[in-house]
C-alpha cells in the first residue's frame, strides 16, 4: 500500500536538529522523498507498524509532528502531481 509519511521537527536546538536527521535517515530508508518533509513510502501491514514504531522512538511528542496518511493499494487515482520536479513510478525500477 502506499503511505504518505510527513513530518515537523522542530529544530530550535541541536538535539531537535539531531532528531530531524534521524527521522529523515529513517525515512529514506524505507520511500521516496518527494518533498523536504513528505515521504511516498509502498509498505505493507508489517512494514507501516515497524516503521511507525522507529518514527515515534524518534520524535519529541511535545514538539513535533509525524503523520502517517494510507491512501492503499489503489493509489493511482488518489495521486496528482503539478510543477516541478517530476513525479516518479513508485512500484517501479528506481536506479541509484
Amino acid at each position: 500500500m502506499l503511505v504518505l509519511i510527513t513530518y515537523d521537527v522542530s529544530t530550535q536546538d541541536a538535539i531537535g536538529k539531531r532528531r530531524l536527521r534521524k527521522v529523515s535517515k529513517e525515512c529514506v530508508n524505507y520511500g521516496q522523498r518527494v518533498q523536504n518533509s513528505v515521504f511516498e513510502c509502498i509498505l505493507d501491514a508489517s512494514q507501516v507498524l515497524l516503521l511507525k514504531d522507529k518514527l515515534l522512538s524518534l520524535i519529541d511528542k511535545e514538539k513535533d509532528s509525524l503523520r502517517f496518511y494510507y491512501l492503499g493499494n489503489k493509489y493511482d487515482t488518489k495521486v496528482e502531481h503539478f510543477g516541478i520536479k517530476s513525479s516518479y513510478e513508485a512500484e517501479g525500477i528506481l536506479m541509484v
